[in-house]
Order: structure tokens, then C-alpha cells, then sequence
């Protein structure tokens, strides 16, 4: 009942509306049920049976914990998205944030909506649009409420961003370089997307590709406290002056050589290979971070490693407590 009047004006147009325009099916979810009865009647007071549209309900979204129905308020209090995308109250002056906004893909986003109270009748996850289409039965969708557990979306979104193409990536990567200050120019598409692809598994997000690899674009000034402590001894400064030395003729443009070359060294040296590596990784990185160490060096270059390897013999130094 519109509360103004006291009459059943919203039913009356809601019927004639559907009627009009031959809706075949009237979906929403179970808050809706107790006013299916009275369309019902209403279809039927019309002589309209014959055009009814099924009605379907599907199941409501509740909170993550399951207890009451899902609200914005649940998202800014647990910090995920709950609208498409970026929305001001234009009363309060609130911003609730949005699914794009926050880097959620527009695919991930639908197939982790589309199993909130529907599943395919096994344990398949990942769906493609039309594999939806085509795999959809209203028999599947659950009659019960279906919570909404954010952190399965972040692992729909971190799925497919796993298998987008990496060129496609790294043109979405782009503006987030930009944003920290990077000139995109400075770099060939190529390398942009060969960072992409070897951090990409660390990431949900695309944004969150910036803080895996941004040592590819930014030298680093500083070096981790706590892996200096854990890596960097009194014979350290000594071992990668030797490393560098052994670098300065290799070709590091065939990350396997390059690795064998100072394996080979390290196992004659008897030196212990995760303090080398570790110590050669904090020169290069600023921290014990990031993918394979070779596949780094390939990608920075010869003369890069180098100079970051020899920034770090002269600029990191042991805690005086250490």
C-alpha cells in the first residue's frame, strides 16, 4: 500500500506496466514475496491469466555473518564495495565506495554475483557469460538467504585477473604507474607486460600490482630494516663485491646462464646460498620481495643490476645493535 493514500496504487501500475510491455517473468528477491499474492489476484481480476508472467524469487543477500539483510552500511563498516560504482549521498555527503573503483574486473564481479544463491549442481566456480546463460536453471538457485562473503569475490577477481591476457593487463597497469609518479612513455609496452605477468599471482587487485613491482620503475633509496638484520653480515659487503665482479661479463639477457653462472660460483665458494641470493636480492629489490631473481635481472638490464648492486655494498649498513 502507497503509504500517502492507503490504495494499492503501486501494485495497480506495477501490473499494468508488466502487462504492456508482455514481461514474461517477474524476478526479485524474498522480501518481495508477501505482495506476490495479490498481482495473482490482480492478473485474474483483469481476464489477464493467459499473459501472467512467472514469478521468481530469488534468494535474499544477507550480511557476511548471515544474520539480517545486506545494507552499505555493512560494506563501509567491513570495507568492500556494495555498489557498482562510486556513490555520494547527495542528503548525508557519504561516499560508498564502488566495485570498479576499487579494481574489481566487470567479469569477476558477475560470476561472483551470479553463485550468491545459485550454483550449477557441482563444484564448477569459474563462468564465462554465455556459460552462465546456458548453465542457468531457476531449479539450482537456493530458497534460503545467501550471505555475502567478500573475500570470495577478492578470489574471483584475483582468478580472472590470473588469466587475462598480460597485454590487456599491463594497458589496465598503465594509469596506476602513472598515478605514482612513473612516465609510461620511458618504458616499451613489451616490458611493461613482462612485469605484469611475473607478479600478477601476488595480486588481487590491479592496483595491487604497484606495490609487487614497483622496484622495476623505481630505484630503491632505502632497504628493509628487518631483512638487513636477517641478511646482511659482516662478510656480506665482501661476497657481493665478488658477485659483482662475476656479473660484469655475464649475459644477463639468458636468465638460465646467468643463474648457472652464479650457482656454480656460489657452490665452489662454499658460501650459503640463501644468505647470498637473499643479500643480492635485497640490493637489487630493497627488500627479500618479488618473482624468480633472474628473471628480474633479465628485465632491469646489465647495467641496472649492476649499479643497483653496487648502490647497495655502499649504502646499506647494519644496525649499530645488530
Amino acid at each position: 500500500y502507497k503509504s500517502a493514500d492507503d490504495l494499492p496504487t503501486y501494485h495497480l501500475a506495477n501490473i499494468v506496466d508488466d502487462h504492456l510491455m508482455e514481461v514474461s517473468h517477474v524476478i526479485r528477491g524474498e522480501e518481495w514475496l508477501p505482495s506476490a499474492p495479490l498481482h495473482v489476484l490482480l492478473y485474474q481480476a483483469f481476464g489477464w491469466e493467459d499473459t501472467m508472467p512467472a514469478f521468481v524469487h530469488l534468494p535474499l543477500l544477507l550480511k557476511p555473518d548471515g544474520k539480517g539483510k545486506l545494507s552499505k552500511r555493512d560494506g563501509d563498516r567491513l570495507g568492500f564495495p556494495v555498489f557498482p560504482l562510486d556513490w555520494n549521498d547527495p542528503k548525508s555527503g557519504e561516499r560508498s565506495s564502488g566495485y570498479r573503483e576499487a579494481g574489481y574486473l566487470p567479469e569477476a564481479v558477475v560470476n561472483f554475483l551470479a553463485l550468491l544463491g545459485w550454483n550449477p549442481g557441482d563444484d564448477r566456480e569459474i563462468f564465462a557469460m554465455d556459460q552462465l546463460i546456458k548453465e542457468f536453471s531457476i531449479d539450482h538457485c537456493s530458497r534460503k538467504g545467501a550471505k555475502f562473503d567478500f573475500e570470495k569475490g577478492k578470489w574471483f577477481n584475483h582468478e580472472y585477473l590470473m588469466n587475462m591476457d598480460d597485454s590487456k593487463l599491463a594497458d589496465l597497469f598503465k594509469p596506476v604507474l602513472e598515478a605514482h609518479g612513473v612516465n609510461v612513455a620511458d618504458y616499451s609496452d613489451e616490458y611493461i607486460t613482462r612485469v605484469v605477468s611475473l607478479v600478477k599471482s601476488r595480486a588481487n587487485f590491479v592496483g595491487d600490482l604497484w606495490e609487487q613491482a614497483n622496484f622495476f620503475f623505481v630505484r630503491p633509496t632505502s632497504y628493509s630494516e628487518k631483512d638487513i638484520r636477517k641478511r646482511w653480515k659482516p662478510e656480506t659487503p665482501e661476497l657481493m663485491r665478488q658477485l659483482a665482479a662475476l656479473l660484469e661479463t655475464a649475459d644477463m639477457n639468458d636468465a638460465q646462464a646467468c643463474e648457472n653462472l652464479v650457482m656454480d660460483w656460489i657452490d665452489k665458494g662454499g658460501f650459503h646460498k640463501g644468505n647470498v641470493m637473499n643479500a643480492f636480492r635485497l640490493t637489487v629489490v630493497g627488500e627479500c620481495r618479488g618473482p624468480h631473481m633472474f628473471d628480474i635481472t633479465q628485465l632491469l638490464g646489465h647495467e641496472e643490476t649492476l649499479a643497483r648492486l653496487n648502490a647497495g655494498i655502499q649504502n646499506i649498513q647494519m644496525p649499530a645493535d645488530a
